[in-house]
């Protein structure tokens, strides 16, 4: 009976090793899916943070284009009020010095004009571009900082 008692508590031995690699197995697809689900909610939360600062970007080039625009036409209707001042001008010149005196003055006062317009544009698209590009900005250096805190 002794031998019967051994085999009986040799094979309820044995039978523990497979309960516990069992208990490890699925301790380990418990964690393992834990971390998926963490994975998943964090891949979600930056999706529409993006989908938000893409939205207020979009938006934002849509009012900045907007200005340009506007910007546009304020300036060709200024180069064309002034070359028909212009033309009036010349119409009611009575001799050739006084020709060349208003032609080049229409002319310095027009290349004065297309710097101090350039420099409007330059600086209206240099802040579109930032304003446009800000969200996008910041949800990147939010997602950099969760990264380096993980």
């Amino acid at each position: 009976m002794t031998k019967t008692a051994d085999k009986t508590a040799e094979i309820t031995e044995n039978a523990k090793i497979p309960t516990e690699a069992t208990d490890q197995i699925l301790a380990v697809a418990e964690k393992g899916v834990e971390q998926s689900k963490e994975a998943l909610s964090k891949l979600a939360t930056g999706a529409e943070a993006t989908q938000k600062a893409l939205e207020s970007s979009f938006e934002t080039a849509k009012t900045a284009s907007n200005e340009l625009s506007l910007k546009t036409i304020a300036a060709l209707r200024a180069n064309a009020e002034a070359s028909f001042a212009h033309l009036e001008a010349l119409v009611a010149v009575k001799s050739p010095s006084e020709f060349i005196e208003l032609q080049t003055d229409f002319l310095r006062k027009q290349v004065e004009k297309t710097v101090e317009q350039g420099k409007e544009f330059q600086a209206a698209a240099t802040k579109a571009a930032e304003d446009v590009s800000k969200p996008i900005k910041d949800v990147y250096e939010k997602a950099i900082k969760e990264l380096k805190v993980a």
